[in-house]
């Protein structure tokens, strides 16, 4: 009989559907999906309130649907309109209800509500992988600039303060998941990374943004906003003075937490909205972050929905005010935004969850990849610093396909 390990592998080597899910000290890998629920704006709602509500898996680990929200969907979901785009047909969203977990620590453990669990791999996949080295860009320097200026016109106009242009990198490639994502994290593990893999797709992500942690009535949300280039000499102390000093990057940063304070008072007791945390700075492979962290507690009878539709899409991947800015963002978007500043995370029976943000994100589907990024538009921004800093944001993901 096959160990742990040997198990674990067989499954990363074949076609066999799993997502694998950053934790404290290492990795949760779900699979034996007995669930895979497509979502979409006509179930969205009463899978949240009322398919969550019926879990009873024996082991309580198990107890959840793991999966992601795309962006059109959260837009959807608050009546936010999205003209007719460039689009590849993924999915709006979709949710796996897992049977399986192996938890990736020092040792390899392995909890299932299936005995005949090791019986089920698939034989070693033989698909034949392949990608591009180039990528293109659906805007290119001067395409960005137009629409920059058009945007800084409207920040003037006081119509949105601050507005995230998205710029999408694509190839024609057919990836190994698992293996680009275990690359991946040995030059950019983030704490909300993770990795979907089914028979038709596979998303990969090193995001570093968690957007909701749900435990009983306690919420917490952790905007990030401010980004610095990360050079070899540069040290955490040298980027807290920058983003302090950096007027631009204050104004922007003071601005998010301002905004997802404000979501979060809609759902929460009044006065309980409290900063836990304010203005870290977190270090990542090519740059730093600036972050601050943001505490309440849940109003009584708070539902699922109640807190998605609050939270989601995430104001600091959008813009403030979030509303209108995503009004303004997808009259002028020409390219369907898929997965990227959607959501990817957990819902247990008992009402917990975590999501994250979905940024430093790689979809393949349909033998071709797509990356995004996206930096913030505020009055006194320079769109060639800005466009720079979009493709720093998507560098450790496109650097993946030169190794």
């Amino acid at each position: 009989m096959l160990n742990n390990k040997e198990y674990l592998n067989k499954i990363f080597q074949s076609n066999k559907p799993l997502i694998i899910y950053k934790t404290i000290g290492g990795f949760d890998v779900y699979t034996d999906f007995n669930e895979r629920i497509v979502l979409n704006s006509k179930n969205f709602k009463s899978f949240l309130n009322i398919k969550c509500n019926k879990l009873n898996s024996k082991i309580k680990e198990l107890n959840c649907y793991v999966g992601f929200f795309g962006y059109k969907l959260l837009c959807k979901n608050i009546d936010i309109k999205l003209p007719k785009q460039q689009t590849s047909n993924f999915y709006p969203g979709l949710v796996y209800k897992p049977q399986t977990l192996i938890k990736i620590r020092k040792n390899i453990t392995i909890k299932s509500l299936l005995k005949n669990f090791r019986k089920k791999i698939p034989p070693q996949k033989k698909d034949y992988h392949f990608h591009e080295k180039k990528f293109n860009l659906n805007l290119n320097e001067s395409q960005y600039s137009n629409l920059f200026e058009y945007f800084s016109k409207k920040i003037k106009l006081g119509e949105t303060y601050q507005i995230k242009i998205c710029q999408t990198y694509s190839n024609k490639s057919h990836i190994d998941a698992v293996n680009f994502f275990w690359k991946l994290m040995s030059i950019n593990e983030s704490p909300e990374s993770f990795l979907m893999r089914d028979k038709d797709y596979s998303i990969i992500s090193c995001s570093p943004e968690t957007l909701i942690t749900k435990k009983k009535n306690t919420i917490i949300t952790k905007p990030i906003a401010g980004t610095l280039n990360r050079t070899k000499k540069m040290t955490t102390k040298y980027a807290m003075s920058y983003f302090k000093k950096n007027e631009k990057e204050s104004k922007e940063h003071n601005m998010i937490v301002d905004m997802e304070r404000n979501d979060l008072s809609r759902i929460c007791k009044s006065g309980s909205v409290k900063i836990s945390k304010l203005k870290s700075v977190e270090k990542y492979r090519d740059l730093y972050h600036y972050v601050t962290e943001i505490k309440g507690t849940l109003k009584e009878k708070t539902s699922n929905h109640d807190i998605i539709s609050a939270m989601m899409p995430a104001g600091s991947v959008i813009g403030c005010p979030k509303i209108n800015t995503l009004k303004l963002l997808n009259s002028r978007e020409r390219l369907n935004r898929n997965i990227y500043t959607g959501s990817f995370g957990y819902i247990n029976a008992n009402g917990d969850m975590r999501f994250n943000i979905i940024i430093r994100a790689l979809l393949n589907f349909k033998k071709r990849t797509e990356i995004s990024a996206a930096s913030g538009v505020v009055i006194d921004s320079k769109a060639k610093k800005e466009y720079k800093e979009n493709y720093i944001k998507a560098k450790s993901l496109l650097d993946l396909f030169k190794i």
